[in-house]
């Protein structure tokens, strides 16, 4: 990890990443599915917002909800990849937005939280009587 100073972990080394769905259930599956599978740190929902775009020639219009994703950007690809597979969109919104700044213990909260974990050592069986 890049520092600043004293092992400081660089906030450009971070993204926000973002996709939008049209029911909030979706949403908050995507939502728990990237942070259970540990591609994002955290995710948070909002909404609903009114969308308007172009959609096979024509102008339309939903509303939908954000989903947005905080995660190391080594991780984006994955994330990238989850959110095409599991995304019930044709042609899902994937954005990723640098961090420009955060605080030094944020950040590396996201990279332990994005980390697999070690299983937990088997505890000492007591000694026969």
């Amino acid at each position: 990890m890049a520092a600043n100073g004293a092992d400081r972990p660089a906030a450009s080394e971070y993204l926000q990443v973002q996709t939008t769905t049209d029911s909030r259930a979706e949403a908050m599956e995507l939502a728990r599915a990237a942070v259970a599978a540990r591609l994002a740190a955290c995710s948070q929902v909002a909404g609903p917002v009114a969308s308007t775009y172009w959609w096979n020639d024509e102008i339309e219009r939903a509303e939908e909800w954000f989903v947005f994703f905080k995660l190391p950007a080594d991780r984006y690809q994955e994330l990238a990849e989850f959110l095409v597979e599991q995304h019930s969109y044709d042609e899902p919104e994937i954005l990723a937005t640098p961090f420009v700044a955060g605080s030094a213990s944020f950040l590396s909260w996201i990279s332990e939280e994005t980390r697999g974990r070690e299983p937990a050592a088997p505890a000492p069986r007591a000694p026969a009587p």
